[in-house]
């Protein structure tokens, strides 16, 4: 067996991607699919964040609005399927690894990402490649390529030699394609769900508001709609938020928690900023609320003494 060695060129960290994004959704009913809501974000930019470290990021599709820019692209002709769309983005892209991923996957998260790079980024001893690609399989163990990280090259070698074979890409099925590479499977059963069809969009819609999944959500969607790229640390503004409720007054929460942010931006922003910031207002909450305890007493002058008696004479 060929032993693994990780990357040592600091380029092979790189990666493009493609995005596929112009398909029919005929299961839809034709409906904007990339454009569909779910957590207040649509498909899209969801899809977008989970990629944002890419160095190129392609779309394959007519160009809309997005959370952050990206390059468009467009097969032809249009509707071509998903070879002709992979070989019009893979065209805008230089990196030696790219990502390939549908628009419709709401729950895909950088962590997935970066684990499909890195199953393959690994070469042998002799510097070869040990794969070609690494994809995931969804919850019923069926290979998902639109959830996947591939050699470039490879991918340019197999859709040459399909169009020297058929004449042309339009209408070739992906398998067509991955059937001829080493591939590496990576279970993803919620990383993979993919919506095809209103019930997916209801089942997806439901569980981004399930207690264990709402608030990281909302603080994901308010960061992309405010431009914020910032790491926030829930509990601790949780934290503060309860603490100037109970120790103040209820509306003190959502205030102080506002300052908190803006005396952040004002010391340069960034986790450390807020973290300070937060320390900051809990103690002066912890302060406040300790004035109200009945075993508090008053704060005497440091060098008071007890008023002199008269003298008698």
């Amino acid at each position: 067996m060929t032993a693994y060695e990780p990357p040592g060129d600091p380029d092979s960290e790189a990666y493009d991607a493609v995005v596929l994004a112009g398909g029919a959704a005929r299961r839809l009913g034709g409906a904007d699919k990339p454009g569909l809501s779910v957590g207040g974000r649509p498909l899209l930019d969801r899809v977008l964040a989970a990629c944002a470290g890419a160095r190129a990021t392609v779309v394959v599709a007519d160009p809309r609005p997005t959370a952050r820019p990206v390059t468009w692209a467009r097969e032809d002709p249009p509707g071509g399927g998903p070879l002709a769309a992979l070989d019009a983005g893979l065209r805008r892209t230089t990196a030696d690894r790219v990502l390939l991923l549908s628009a419709d996957l709401p729950f895909l998260d950088t962590a997935t990402v970066e684990l499909l790079l890195t199953t393959v980024a690994g070469s042998g001893t002799d510097g070869a490649p040990l794969i070609d690609g690494a994809l995931l399989t969804d919850a019923d163990g069926r290979d998902q390529p639109l959830v996947a990280a591939y050699r470039a090259a490879r991918l340019r070698e197999g859709l040459t030699a399909l169009r020297e074979e058929h004449g042309g890409l339009t209408g070739l099925p992906l398998r067509r394609l991955t059937a001829g590479l080493r591939l590496t499977r990576v279970p993803g059963p919620l990383a993979s769900f993919d919506c095809d069809t209103w019930d997916d969009i209801a089942t997806a819609r439901a569980r981004i508001r399930e207690h264990g999944h709402v608030l990281d959500e909302w603080i994901s969607a308010a960061k992309d709609e405010l431009g914020i790229d910032l790491d926030v640390d829930i509990k601790v503004l949780l934290d503060l938020a309860r603490d100037a409720a109970h120790g103040v007054a209820r509306p003190a929460a959502p205030l102080t928690t506002f300052l908190v942010g803006y005396a952040a931006a004002r010391a340069g922003g960034g986790p450390e900023a807020v973290a300070e910031a937060a320390r900051k207002a809990a103690d002066l909450a912890a302060r406040w609320a300790a004035e109200q305890s009945p075993d508090a007493k008053p704060d005497a002058a440091p060098d008071a003494k007890p008023d002199a008696a008269p003298d008698a004479g």
